[in-house]
């Protein structure tokens, strides 16, 4: 399996609804550093998985709008609890919308909340 990967990093604030959350409940800020892993059997006909200025293009577009926001107000995570493996799942949804045409593969989206915890979805493009 060949793997290209990218990385960028995001500032968001939020709170959770759930007495499991604990003190996070409450409006609090995060800084996620986000990995994306594009994954293929075979290398294209120019020899890579998918250009690598490409991927990054696209992470800095999908992450723009959530960029220094308070998610809680942002109308398409009303109601929900932007949970890193949430926040995982949105980011692979906007970029595989965005490469399907081009890429063909598996896609990793890890976000890193420290140097300790991170949550990751993984799916096909």
């Amino acid at each position: 399996m060949f793997t290209v990967a990218v990385k960028d990093h995001i500032m968001i604030a939020h709170g959770f609804r759930g007495e499991v959350f604990g003190p996070a409940q409450r409006l609090h800020g995060a800084t996620f550093v986000i990995t994306t892993e594009y994954q293929s059997k075979e290398l294209d006909e120019n020899g890579i998985v998918l250009d690598i200025g490409k991927a990054h293009q696209v992470l800095e577009e999908v992450l723009a709008p959530l960029r220094y926001q308070n998610l809680d107000e942002l109308p398409q995570f009303a109601g929900k609890n932007t949970t890193t493996e949430f926040l995982a799942q949105h980011v692979h949804q906007e970029i595989a919308s965005r490469v399907r045409s081009s890429f063909q593969g598996s896609l990793r989206v890890v976000l890193e909340e420290s140097h300790v915890a991170w949550g990751s979805f993984e799916a096909p493009v």
